[in-house]
């Protein structure tokens, strides 16, 4: 029994963690950074935090980074960035360039 009380939970958290297809991925994330091209993988993590992403949209929950790093980070890892939001504050234009001068 508990042997498959443990195959249950793995299989319920893999499908917790997979974001699904054709779904925009803006909801229950305090960071929301939105890729020029979308990201090729659904889900990336910077230092400790993970990003969950569909349809160019990457969310994530709050992280102790400042927020202007954790924008660096993510860019990274997705490329130019065409808008980064925290709590539903957007960054204006100048901490957007200042954020994609990082990505890759």
């Amino acid at each position: 029994m508990t042997r498959f009380l443990a195959v249950a939970a793995a299989a319920a958290a893999t499908l917790a963690l997979t974001p699904a297809a054709g779904i925009a991925q803006t909801t229950n994330g305090y960071y929301t950074a939105v890729a020029v091209s979308a990201p090729a993988k659904n889900s990336i993590v910077t230092r400790s935090t993970v990003w969950r992403c569909g349809e160019g949209t990457c969310v994530a929950a709050k992280a102790t980074s400042r927020d202007a790093i954790m924008c660096e980070l993510v860019a990274r890892e997705v490329g130019q960035l065409s808008s980064f939001t925290v709590k539903g504050q957007a960054f204006d234009a100048e901490a957007l360039e200042k954020c994609n001068a990082r990505a890759k």
